[in-house]
C-alpha cells in the first residue's frame, strides 16, 4: 500500500467513524447519557453554525460563502497538501488525512441535513475547578463536539507540531553541516 493510498483511506475511515456515530447520536439520544459523572456526557445538539456555533444566525450568501463554500476550497486544498506531502513526513500526513476526514464529514452534514451533528459534551463540575472556569471563561462546559471535530483539533495539531519539529530538525542538520564542512 503506498503512502497516499493509507493517507486517504485513513481520511475515508475517519469520516465514516463520523459518520456513523453521527447516526447512531441523531436516533439515539433523545435524553443525555451520562458517561463520566461530572466531567463528559453523550448529548445530542445541533449546529447549524461554525466552530463554538459562530455564525450560526447567519443567512443567504454570507451563509453559503463560510460554512459551504469555503470549507468544500479547504477540502480541496488539504487533499491537495496530502497528496504533495513527501512519505517521509508521516506525522503531517496523518495529521493531514483526519483533517480531512473531519472536514469532509462536517461538509456532509452541513449539505445533508443543513447543520452538524454534536453529541460529545465535556464539562467540569467539581466546584472549585467549575468556579475558576466560570470566572475566567464565563463557562465550565466546552462546546459539544463530535468525531469529525476530534479529527480536526488532533489533526492540526499533528500537522503542527510535525512542521515545526521537523523545520527545527533540518536547520539543525543544516547547522551540523555547515560546521563540519567549515572544519574540514
Amino acid at each position: 500500500m503506498t503512502p497516499r493510498t493509507r493517507d486517504f483511506g485513513l481520511a475515508g475511515l475517519w469520516l465514516m467513524l463520523d459518520q456513523i456515530t453521527k447516526i447512531w447520536a441523531d436516533r439515539s439520544l433523545d435524553t443525555p447519557i451520562t458517561i463520566i459523572p461530572g466531567f463528559f456526557n453523550l448529548s445530542l445538539s445541533h449546529n447549524r453554525g461554525a466552530l463554538f456555533g459562530m455564525m450560526s444566525e447567519w443567512t443567504g450568501l454570507a451563509r453559503i460563502i463560510f460554512l459551504t463554500l469555503l470549507p468544500i476550497i479547504a477540502v480541496f486544498a488539504i487533499a491537495w497538501l496530502l497528496a504533495r506531502m513527501p512519505p517521509a513526513e508521516r506525522w503531517g500526513r496523518f495529521g493531514l488525512a483526519l483533517i480531512l476526514g473531519g472536514a469532509v464529514g462536517n461538509l456532509v452534514d452541513r449539505a445533508v441535513y443543513g447543520h452538524v451533528v454534536d453529541f460529545l459534551d465535556v464539562y467540569i463540575a467539581w466546584r472549585p475547578l467549575a468556579s475558576f472556569l466560570v470566572d475566567w471563561f464565563g463557562t465550565a462546559r466546552w462546546p459539544t463536539f463530535n468525531v469529525a471535530d476530534m479529527g480536526l483539533t488532533c489533526g492540526a495539531a499533528l500537522w503542527i507540531a510535525d512542521t515545526l519539529f521537523r523545520r527545527d530538525s533540518d536547520s539543525l542538520s543544516a547547522d551540523d553541516g555547515t560546521e563540519n564542512a567549515s572544519k574540514v
